[in-house]
């Protein structure tokens, strides 16, 4: 079993950055992907970023490319989400799951374990 914990969320000013942590208790953390999810209001959950589980891979959906950065220290059992240059359409509820099932990275189907989810909000 696999807890993740999201942290790191508030509000800030467009252009400013932020950084998620996805801190995981439980067994066998390295042996997951790690997915970042955000869900805004009215709109369904949307796949932001990928990494593998030594880190050697990962994707970004279009809109956040050249803007935020995942990594992962699995020897503190964390994955952060490093989010610049925001913009008020980044504003949601961030997620992180493991991604536990075959399937496409954005898929939100394919993971289980998600976390509670941090507010992100930006404001114009």
């Amino acid at each position: 079993q696999l807890q993740l914990v999201e942290s790191g969320g508030g509000l800030v000013h467009a252009g400013g950055s932020l950084r998620l942590s996805c801190a995981a208790s439980g067994l066998a953390f390295d042996a997951y992907p790690i997915g970042w999810f955000r869900e805004a209001p009215g709109k369904g959950r949307e796949g932001v970023s990928y990494i593998s589980p030594d880190g050697s891979s990962t994707n970004y959906t279009d809109s956040v490319k050249g803007r935020f950065t995942i990594s992962r220290d699995n020897a503190k059992n964390t994955v952060y989400l490093q989010m610049d240059s925001l913009k008020p359409e980044d504003t949601a509820v961030y997620s992180c799951a493991a991604k536990t099932y075959g399937g496409v990275w954005y898929e939100k189907w394919a993971y289980d374990y998600w976390g509670q989810g941090t507010q992100v909000t930006v404001s114009s």
